[in-house]
């Protein structure tokens, strides 16, 4: 029995949304339906997004 995914992966700007049982499948995942939402539904680009991670001390 294959276990259920462990990574949700989400593209705030389109609303795409997946998951996979690691962290690069689910954004592999992402990507691809990234690319198939924005085949169908395009959206100009205003300029250059800036896309960077953190993250917070556990006691925060």
């Amino acid at each position: 029995m294959k276990s259920w995914a462990r990574y949700i992966a989400l593209n705030p700007e389109t609303g795409t949304t997946t998951q996979g049982e690691t962290v690069e499948e689910a954004v592999a995942n992402l990507k691809e339906a990234t690319a198939l939402y924005l085949s169908e539904f395009p959206q100009p680009a205003p300029g250059h997004p800036v896309v960077t991670t953190f993250s917070l001390p556990a006691n925060a």
